[in-house]
């Protein structure tokens, strides 16, 4: 029965991932933005609520404790940083699946992040058949690698009138899509089923 036991150690999480990620879609498509007053809190409630739930180093797969929730936190994170530090994202998408891992744990964040970029890969040849531009951005692409592996320097391929993908809102699909698989093959299924 739902809401029994170490059934609410994940519901709660999962709601508010719900939430955190119909506003950060919401936001990022509406202003190109996933706030700070967003993900913030997000993270905060998801250490101290897993805390509260399984303790200090966690007990279950349900309850994992603020040691699992801070390791999801950084594998969500610091992957993220490193590419907004290298200019190819934008900070808010690396604090938004910072979120998610502290919500839910670092095995979720890492297959919200894979769905991510699946998500934002097919948005963006979406975006080139549609402009008709994918010979003209695949060469340009091709050109920076080139030019970053000869020259060893950072290179984006990215010109001012590019089409822009909004990565935020990839990455909220994606995790909505780890949340629906999470939801189906984890061990919520069985309780969500009734088995």
């Amino acid at each position: 029965m739902l809401g029994q036991g170490s059934d609410w150690a994940l519901w709660w999480a999962y709601g508010l991932l719900a939430v955190v990620l119909l506003i950060g879609s919401y936001t990022d498509v509406r202003t190109g933005k996933i706030y700070n007053w967003l993900t913030y809190p997000a993270v905060l409630i998801g250490l101290a609520g897993h805390a509260m739930a399984g303790g200090l180093g966690g007990q279950d797969a349900f309850r994992i404790g603020l040691a699992g929730s801070a390791i999801g936190l950084a594998v969500g994170y610091v992957p993220l940083m490193f590419a907004f530090l290298a200019g190819g994202i934008g900070g808010g998408d690396a604090k938004l699946m910072g979120a998610v891992g502290a919500l839910t744990g670092w095995r979720f964040a890492l297959s919200a992040m894979l769905y991510g970029f699946v998500v934002a890969a097919a948005m963006a040849v979406v975006v080139m058949m549609a402009r008709r531009i994918t010979r003209q951005t695949l060469g340009r692409v091709w050109n920076s690698i080139v030019l970053a592996v000869g020259a060893r320097q950072k290179v984006d391929p990215a010109t001012p009138d590019s089409p822009k993908v909004p990565f935020g809102l990839a990455l909220c699909i994606g995790s909505g899509l780890a949340l629906a698989e999470a939801l189906v093959r984890g061990p919520m299924a069985g309780k969500l089923l009734g088995w």
